[in-house]
C-alpha cells in the first residue's frame, strides 16, 4: 500500500509504467532494492548468553533444546535457530560418553611367557552346523610354548563347565601363574 503511494507522488510522471516507476524509485534512493540489503543483527542479549552458560555448567547432560525449554521458563524467549547459534558461539556442547569397555589409563605390553604354565590364553569361539544349530568352542593355549592344551566344544558352554576343564588342565599340567582371557589379566 506505501509502496503504491510513494511510486504514484515520487517516481514519475503519470502514465508511466509501474517497472518504470520502480526503476526511478530505486535510482532515487541510491540504486539499491531494499529486499536485496542485508540488514545487521539485533545485539544479542548478554543476559541469556551467561544463563545459557550457568544452565549449561549446571546441567552438562542437557543439550541446547533442553536449555532452551530452561530459558522459556525464565521468561527468555527465542527462535530454536537463534538459541542454537548462541549455544555454538558460546562453545558449548554436551561431552560424548566414552564407551565402557575402552581403556581408561594407557596400555603396557604383556610380558611375555618364558617357561610352560607362566600363563594360559582362554578364549571362545563360535560356528554353526550348516543353517541350523550353533556351537561354541573353549580354546586353552599355553602362551611359552604354543601348546593346544584344550578344546570343548558344545551347543552351550556354561561357566562351571569352564571351570570344570580347567580342573582338569590343572591336574595334568599343573596351575599356571595367570590366565588371560580376551585381553583381559585374571590373576589366579
Amino acid at each position: 500500500m506505501q509502496c503504491g503511494i510513494m511510486m504514484s507522488r515520487s517516481a514519475g510522471p503519470a502514465g508511466w509504467s509501474t517497472a518504470r516507476q520502480w526503476f526511478c524509485l530505486k535510482t532515487m534512493r541510491g540504486g539499491v532494492d531494499p529486499k536485496t540489503v542485508r540488514r545487521e543483527r539485533p545485539p544479542d542479549h548478554p543476559e541469556i548468553r551467561q544463563e545459557m552458560k550457568e544452565i549449561a555448567g549446571k546441567r552438562r547432560r542437557f543439550g541446547y533444546r533442553r536449555i532452551g525449554v530452561l530459558l522459556e521458563r525464565k521468561g527468555m524467549n527465542m527462535t530454536h535457530k537463534k538459541l542454537y547459534r548462541l549455544y555454538r558461539e558460546e562453545g558449548l556442547a554436551v561431552e560424548r560418553r566414552r564407551c565402557r569397555r575402552c581403556a581408561r589409563g594407557s596400555r603396557t605390553p604383556m610380558p611375555e611367557a618364558t617357561r610352560p604354565n607362566q600363563r594360559w590364553s582362554l578364549d571362545f569361539l563360535a560356528d554353526n552346523f550348516g543353517a541350523s544349530r550353533k556351537f561354541r568352542i573353549l580354546a586353552v593355549n599355553d602362551d611359552c610354548c604354543r601348546e593346544n592344551l584344550c578344546l570343548a566344544a558344545d551347543t552351550s558352554i556354561s561357566g562351571e563347565r569352564v571351570t570344570r576343564e580347567l580342573d582338569a588342565l590343572a591336574r595334568i599340567y599343573g596351575k599356571p601363574a595367570c590366565i588371560v582371557s580376551d585381553n583381559v589379566l585374571c590373576a589366579e
